[in-house]
């Protein structure tokens, strides 16, 4: 049985004003259907009620590379504690550690501050998109990694992030092996990165603020443009202001609906390749939210979870799924990489596939990426290529 999330206490900290969730759309848009996974019934005595919830897994990674986990261990007023921090750190960090902590891409990590003026470190056009991440190198050296005014708080954000790695997503790759017919531990220990709260991965803190008049008719109604995520899975906590949308089984793009307390997990590339395209890394992007929802922040947790970055994936042939179905060849990465292995040409990387993306493609329209814009049965994509892997996003 899983133990529930215990976080460190508040006493004794500075008073930090409560998050006042927006209140959600009220507009009937054509939501994506997603199915729901009650992460607490993997602990369950009867065989049943796990052989079902492993099927309702295969179904919804199968279909959408999405769902909502519920049950997790975390209850709404501790999720809501750690969106009272991130408020706080984006209402009180000083002008001195926005400079001092700022992004620097060609890092080819996230971590540190970014800023709402575009995707480099030279400041850009407004896009309205701050950030704040935390890499393993910001939870070892606080002192110097952090924004001041958060430090009383991290023991909180560290215990919180401990939880996702070493409880949740545990446990949803022990899910996940089983989807594969693969010991429970096959993922945590031959893909997932470890070390620290986040190992590879980072956990952030993200505010989008209103986008309006000729900043919003510059975007073109995008916030986030279409993109998959590097790693193993991704840890989303659903908010009520809408703007994630995902590209669904019926090729087009529909918007995620809000689930309080939920989380929306994303399955990354890493386990499209490792499932041989039986797991599906879904394309998603941020829009801008509906009309009545126009002047809301959209403040917002994720955590990313990697895999190993010295490892070169490839397809795990163990695997009794595999075996008896072959491979997948319709999704997208997983198809490229099986080129290069059939052609005995090494694959990049976990760590080099990644790096080189946010190093110099974060956030690039489409029509600005190298192959430029391509038709595909009807649909436009932007078009790129990396260690000879083709990468093609819907605009």
């Amino acid at each position: 049985m899983a133990t529930p999330f215990n976080p460190p206490s508040a006493d004794g900290k500075p008073t930090v004003p409560r998050w006042a969730a927006p209140e959600p759309t009220k507009e009937d848009l054509d939501w994506a259907s997603l199915h729901s996974i009650d992460l607490s019934l993997l602990d369950s005595s009867d065989p049943k009620v796990v052989g079902d919830l492993v099927e309702l897994t295969k179904t919804a990674i199968r279909d959408d590379g999405f769902l909502y986990l519920t049950n997790y261990g975390v209850s709404l007023d501790q999720l809501h504690r750690q969106f009272d921090l991130a408020q706080y750190l984006h209402s009180n960090i000083s002008e001195e550690d926005k400079e001092r902590l700022l992004w620097n891409p060609k890092s080819g990590l996230f971590a540190g501050f970014k800023r709402k003026l575009g995707w480099q470190r030279e400041a850009g056009q407004f896009d309205g998109i701050e950030q704040f991440n935390f890499y393993r190198g910001e939870f070892e050296d606080q002192e110097n990694c952090v924004p001041e005014c958060i430090k009383p708080f991290m023991d909180e954000i560290t215990s919180f992030s401990n939880y996702l790695t070493y409880s949740v997503n545990y446990r949803l790759l022990k899910l996940l092996s089983r989807a594969l017919e693969l010991p429970d531990d096959y993922l945590w220990e031959n893909i997932q990165s470890q070390g620290g709260p986040v190992g590879d991965g980072y956990f952030r803190h993200a505010l989008f603020y209103p986008l309006l008049g000729e900043d919003k008719e510059r975007r073109k109604g995008v916030r986030m443009y279409g993109h998959t995520d590097y790693g193993t899975t991704t840890l989303l906590f659903s908010v009520p202001v809408t703007a994630l949308h995902i590209w669904s089984r019926k090729n087009k793009w529909q918007p995620v609906k809000y689930n309080p307390g939920a989380l929306v997990v994303n399955i990354g590339e890493a386990l499209e390749i490792i499932s041989g395209g039986h797991f599906k890394a879904t394309k998603h992007k941020v829009t801008d939210t509906p009309a009545d929802q126009e002047h809301c922040e959209r403040l917002s947790l994720v955590q990313f979870n990697a895999s190993a970055g010295d490892l070169r994936l490839a397809p795990a042939v163990a695997s009794p799924l595999l075996q008896r179905e072959g491979f997948v060849l319709d999704q997208g990465v997983f198809r490229e990489y099986k080129k290069l292995i059939d052609a005995g040409v090494d694959v990049p990387t976990n760590k080099e596939w990644r790096e080189i993306q946010i190093a110099t493609r974060s956030q690039v329209p489409p029509e600005k990426r190298t192959g430029g814009i391509q038709e595909i049965n009807g649909v436009k994509y932007g078009a790129d290529e990396f260690f000879g892997v083709k990468v093609l996003l819907p605009v």
